[in-house]
């Protein structure tokens, strides 16, 4: 039995609505008002404003704890990038090989990335309290080594990449995983005939094989790391201690929520929305030299 579909030209234009309304509501509109309010100083109440141009973009670079966290933002995510993709591809190229139950494996390592972030502060939290926290135990008994994240800086920092890491790991692996699954068996086993090494092996072949992938976590994973860390930092850190946690998108909360000086954080908002898609063109103009798209 043959059935016959009678197209419309108002069929894809049906189809993409839904996501056209979703994206216009959540994210052109609020882009839009954060650009209005940004040329402008607002009260508490936002009843009374005062055109102020390009000042608060000017205070924003004038202001030593913007460039601070700047900076600090920028730290933290070149860190929690190639960490969490190197980690995650070396676990890849091990769960790779062939081993019993690796659907279950599999799906288990897909799991931290379906907790919140804030769940993820949590339970890191928790593992790594000074007092009671199983890892900090492990350190301290085994090393010596005091870990604090709550009175020490430098602590903090660590915690929240580790734990920005940890939850982007199974993600980074599932899709290293898919990757690597359709790296052609004859052409690993022409390398070994070949007499070439493991390390040449992996940076002629499987490398360029895989790039697609690389490339599409390496820009998933920057816009995680720039804009899905406030549950983290709101949860656990709130930004200290002494502003060594107060990346960009959590301070923006604090000027903007707690401050509530809501056209100084908007110039924020602009400004960051601005660093990320620089950053976001930047990766796609440099993906045509280093992106391998064939066999």
């Amino acid at each position: 039995m043959q059935t016959t579909f009678k197209s419309s030209k108002w069929l894809p234009y049906l189809l993409l609505s839904p996501s056209v309304i979703i994206v216009f509501i959540f994210f052109i509109i609020p882009s839009a008002e954060s650009l209005f309010y940004s040329f402008f100083r607002l009260n508490i109440t936002g009843t009374r404003k005062i055109f102020v141009g390009f000042g608060n973009f000017i205070r924003l670079f004038q202001d030593p704890e913007y460039i601070e966290s700047l900076f600090r933002s920028f730290m933290f995510t070149v860190i929690v990038v190639v960490v969490g993709l190197s980690v995650s591809l070396g676990i890849a190229m091990i769960a790779n090989n062939k081993m019993k139950f690796f659907n279950v494996y599999r799906t288990l390592l897909i799991w931290p990335y379906a907790l919140s972030p804030a769940i993820t502060g949590m339970i890191w939290a928790l593992m790594f309290n000074p007092t009671i926290g199983v890892i900090s135990n492990i350190l301290h008994n085994l090393f010596g080594v005091s870990f604090n994240f709550i009175n020490n800086s430098s602590h903090a920092m660590i915690f929240i990449i580790v734990a920005a890491v940890w939850k982007m790991l199974g993600y980074n692996i599932i899709f290293f995983l898919s990757g690597l699954q359709g790296v052609p068996a004859e052409l690993i086993e022409a390398a070994i005939i070949d007499g070439a090494n493991p390390w040449k092996r992996f940076r002629h072949i499987i490398l360029p094989l895989i790039s697609p992938t690389t490339f599409f976590l390496l820009v998933m994973n920057t816009l995680y790391a720039f804009f899905q860390q406030f549950g983290l930092l709101h949860v656990v850190t709130e930004g200290g201690p002494g502003r060594a946690t107060d990346l960009l998108v959590y301070k923006l909360y604090r000027d903007g929520f707690i401050s509530m000086n809501t056209g100084y954080a908007s110039a924020q908002s602009i400004i960051l929305l601005i660093i990320v898609a620089a950053i976001t063109l930047f990766q796609f103009k440099s993906a045509k030299k280093s992106v391998f798209y064939g066999t």
